[in-house]
């Protein structure tokens, strides 16, 4: 007893079967090296062996950040070079700004040291009163608040930056170059140097010994000793008798005989 199966979709496969002149045998054939060619369930690839999707996307997450990290850090590096370069430019400008303001301030106070010297000496001499006195008090008192500063007095230590030296002598009373004399008071504005001090300097001197004594001349004594004598003994020297003319006597003996 022979069976056929003429049914259109294999209940095993669930493929269409199709109807050719070979016959069911060739159909049957085809079906089953079909259903050896399709992989099975046992040999599909498993979740362990196959990348994830969760791994890869986690790698590139890691790159991007990495990138931004980096360029960031550029950034920040750049940033922080330009806040110095501008804090130098600004302290420069500022320096700058100062010299200029200071320069115009020595320039206008030079020019009145002349004016500050006649008022010196007129004080010095006791001209100095009324109301020529509360002007210059005034004109003084604005100028110190400018910043200029007087130097130069008796006592200071002499120094060759400042000082100006157009006298010198030698004394034991000082310990080392001393100003003894103000002949022009100098100044200054701030530390900026506008005029220096005219002044006689006085320079150590090492005393003479105390037991060295100066030597009398020979013979100085004696007159004095002479005169302190006869005053003691009361009697005075006789003066020398002074000579008399006497006759005047002829020695040519041609002219007596011609006579």
């Amino acid at each position: 007893m022979v069976v056929r199966d003429r049914r259109r979709i294999d209940p095993e496969t669930g493929a269409v079967r199709t109807r050719d002149a070979t016959g069911p045998k060739q159909a049957t054939a085809e079906a089953a090296h079909g259903n050896a060619a399709a992989p099975s369930k046992d040999t599909a690839p498993s979740k362990d062996t196959a990348p994830s999707k969760d791994t890869a996307a986690s790698k590139d997450t890691a790159e991007v950040d990495g990138e931004l990290r980096t360029q960031l850090a550029e950034r920040t590096s750049d940033l922080q070079r330009i806040i110095a370069e501008y804090a130098n430019y600004r302290r420069r400008v500022e320096r700058d700004r100062e010299a200029v303001v200071l320069a115009a301030k020595a320039a206008v106070v030079a020019e009145l040291l002349p004016v500050l010297d006649d008022l010196e000496r007129a004080r010095a001499h006791g001209d100095l009163t009324g109301a020529l006195k509360a002007v210059a008090d005034k004109l003084t008192a604005t100028l110190e608040k400018a910043g200029l500063t007087a130097f130069g007095s008796e006592g200071d230590e002499f120094d060759p930056a400042v000082h100006q030296a157009v006298q010198h002598t030698t004394s034991p009373d000082v310990a080392g170059p001393t100003v003894t004399a103000v002949l022009r008071r100098g100044y200054q504005l701030g530390e900026r140097l506008l005029r220096t001090a005219m002044v006689g300097v006085t320079d150590h001197e090492p005393a003479a010994p105390a037991d060295v004594e100066a030597a009398e001349p020979t013979g100085a004594g004696e007159p004095q000793d002479a005169a302190v004598e006869g005053a003691s003994t009361g009697v005075a020297d006789e003066p020398e008798p002074l000579l008399q003319a006497g006759p005047a006597v002829d020695h040519n003996p041609v002219q007596r005989d011609e006579d």
